[in-house]
């Protein structure tokens, strides 16, 4: 059954539970289906309120997860009391356990050929039985027009069901969006995923994570990359939140 979509801070999220969204996730990697997958969190809707490109790609993505706790409580606020946090490292990971099982392919795109490599052992490691159709390192410079026919080409005859994508926001929004429609598969953007399951970043405890307080663990980790991005987009939220407060719930 469709589940109506709640709007926060103007971008559009799913309410979705786990079994929910990993469901659809192989349902249309077992059909072929284009489709793309993109996880919200405090920096990505705020963006999107500046970054029009953003916005349009949260627009036109087949489902958008609440990433962020803070989105998960909002969306528990709005009529959605059973409302978890649906993250990219968990999402990816979980997505490529069912992988496995119903023997669906997966292809890795983004990242460096280091954090790649790491991650390929990982995953052997852990799913000696998935079937992992390629990996993709891609240039820093954007892709001219024959340099991204090539790559597209490339893993659309890979057969892969499944791509993850791991470029950060809002690059892997906008890359997916760019290709929807032309990679016959489904595509997740996981953001710093590959890192954490390549063991080059380390997660937060659980105790962190179950209180919303991974954002900050993140930020004592990677302080120089993190600090002014959520410096803005943080003080953006809190600047905005008493407004989407107001809105009135979902009946």
């Amino acid at each position: 059954m469709p589940v109506p979509a709640a709007i926060l801070f103007g971008s559009r999220l799913d309410p979705l539970s786990w079994e929910q969204a990993l469901t659809r996730i192989c349902h249309w990697a077992a059909a072929r289906s284009s489709r793309m997958v993109c996880l919200c969190n405090v920096h990505t809707v705020m963006t999107a309120r500046r970054d029009l490109y953003l916005h349009a790609a949260l627009q036109s993505s087949d489902m958008n997860t609440a990433d962020g706790a803070p989105l998960a409580w909002l969306l528990r606020r709005r009529g959605w009391p059973e409302q978890q946090r649906i993250n990219g490292p968990d999402l990816m990971w979980r997505t490529l356990e069912k992988a496995e099982r119903l023997h669906l392919s997966v292809y890795l795109y983004g990242s460096t050929e280091t954090t790649l490599l790491s991650l390929l052992a990982s995953l052997r490691k852990a799913f000696p039985q998935l079937r992992i159709a390629g990996v993709h390192a891609p240039p820093f410079h954007p892709l001219n027009d024959e340099e991204d026919e090539i790559i597209t080409s490339m893993i659309n005859l890979s057969g892969a069901q499944i791509v993850m994508v791991g470029l950060g926001c809002p690059k892997q929004e906008q890359w997916m969006a760019a290709h929807r429609g032309r990679i016959s598969a489904v595509m997740l953007g996981v953001g710093a995923a590959f890192d954490y399951h390549a063991g080059h970043l380390r997660r937060a405890p659980l105790l962190w994570q179950r209180a919303g307080m991974e954002w900050l663990y993140r930020l004592a980790m990677e302080p120089s990359r993190l600090l002014r991005r959520y410096l803005v987009t943080n003080t953006q939220f809190l600047l905005a939140l008493p407004a989407e407060l107001w809105r009135r719930p979902r009946r």
